[in-house]
């Protein structure tokens, strides 16, 4: 039998993409800096920008480039209307998208909203040795997310395997 894993904390920025949210009335944004850090995470920083992909990959490029950061999380802007452009301004920086991320996502949001989670183009990745997963700006896209993906994948003591034990070779050629 294999010795138990210990947890290994993570550091991990949010950020929250709106024309209109506040740090007052950021319901999303919140909801996901508390579950992390109840999970055992650290929140190094948490940020909200308007949705215009400039601004949000200027937010997102900084921290792919902070040593310091290894996992981004994003809400909002996953939409198909003219002003939803987070999954636009994410692809590109992207070395390598983890699919399976955003399947999962929206086979999981069937069972809460049917239909409607076509709608979403929640999606996951890795740019320069850190994670970046785009999320809906809805709380309970947010809650179902970490609460049914993220929580399990960024804990190192998840079998049969999770992100956290890729981490040391995820910037490998």
């Amino acid at each position: 039998m294999s010795a138990e894993r210990q947890f290994i904390p993570l550091d991990i920025a949010v950020l929250t993409v709106s024309d209109t949210r506040s740090e007052a009335d950021d319901v999303s944004g919140r909801t996901l800096v508390e579950r992390l850090q109840e999970a055992g995470h650290r929140c190094i920083e948490k940020a909200i920008c308007r949705d215009d992909v400039y601004q949000i990959r200027a937010v997102v490029s900084r921290w792919i480039a902070d040593a310091a950061v290894q996992v981004v999380i994003s809400t909002g802007g996953t939409g198909v209307t003219g002003r939803d452009g987070t999954p636009e301004a994410i692809k590109p920086l992207l070395d390598k998208e983890i699919e399976g991320f955003g399947e999962l996502f929206r086979m999981l949001s069937w069972e809460e909203i049917r239909t409607s989670t076509v709608q979403s183009r929640a999606l996951g990745g890795v740019a320069n040795g850190t994670y970046l997963f785009v999320l809906p700006g809805s709380s309970g896209a947010c809650r179902t997310a970490w609460d049914r993906i993220l929580q399990e994948q960024l804990d190192y003591r998840h079998r049969p395997c999770n992100f956290v034990e890729l981490m040391p070779r995820l910037l490998e050629r």
